[in-house]
């Protein structure tokens, strides 16, 4: 018999959901977004906010900071539901995606035919279901990136939403299996996005940029470009890139 208090599987899924939409700093009872996904799940905007802070508890981008969380109520159930998510964000998405439909939660994604890197998320022969999830996985990708990084190029700091990529460290193209996973992402400037993009810069080991010598360059790429060589990124909140997605695209995309 299920204890009364007990978190569904469905409220777990839109609590994880939130959690990667939205940043540490926010999470807290008053949040507007907290106080709408609370009412639609039957919980308290407070019980939800705890849940975050469970959850916060047991990511190592937080915890390696010295920032706790709540550890206390981080139950077996999200530690499982942490692992189930880190290994199959595809299966996630699609999962959570259902779950804030049937609790009534707007899951519309965003209406575009690309991603931030120009992939296009449609085939021929795709149907609408296929399209839509694509599409919302793609929505979901560039919330958490955008919420790791509170909304700044992790390399310049600029804070100009209309200007921020997020940006797959491992292409798209060449990775399908995590094309949605945000440790696969950094939040770039548009500059810097397609610097990242065409190898004209890189991300070292110890989270410092890497410019490529086998440019000419002017005033304004060592302005822009050059000048950020050796420096550390912004380090996010949550979802610290993947070492090894690193490596690839400085040993597959990186002109050094």
């Amino acid at each position: 018999m299920t204890a009364p208090n007990r978190w569904t599987r469905q409220q777990l899924l839109v609590a994880f959901d939130l959690y990667c939409r939205i940043p540490f700093g926010k999470f807290h009872r008053n949040n507007p977004e907290i106080v709408c996904h609370a009412n639609a799940i039957g919980r308290t905007p407070s019980a939800l906010a705890i849940r975050l802070g469970n959850i916060a508890s047991i990511d190592p981008a937080i915890t390696s900071t010295g920032r706790k969380g709540m550890s206390h109520g981080a139950t077996i159930d999200v530690r499982n539901m942490w692992s189930e998510m880190h290994d199959n964000w595809d299966s996630f998405i699609v999962e959570a995606g259902q779950a804030l439909e049937e609790f009534g939660i707007d899951t519309e994604p965003e209406k575009t035919t690309e991603d931030d890197e120009g992939n296009s998320p449609s085939g021929l022969g795709e149907d609408r279901t296929a399209l839509t999830t694509v599409r919302r996985g793609q929505d979901f990708f560039r919330a958490a990136v955008l919420s790791s990084y509170n909304s700044r190029c992790c390399i310049t700091g600029l804070s100009i939403p209309t200007l921020l990529i997020a940006s797959h460290i491992v292409p798209w193209r060449d990775d399908a299996t995590n094309r949605v996973n945000p440790r696969n992402g950094l939040l770039l400037s548009a500059l810097h996005d397609r610097a990242f993009d065409k190898g004209i810069i890189t991300i070292n080991d110890d989270f410092t940029v890497r410019v490529s010598k086998a440019f000419v360059t002017d005033d304004f790429f060592s302005l822009s470009i050059t000048a950020y060589d050796g420096l550390p990124i912004r380090p996010p909140e949550k979802f610290a890139p993947d070492q090894q997605f690193l490596a690839y695209h400085r040993e597959h995309i990186f002109q050094g």
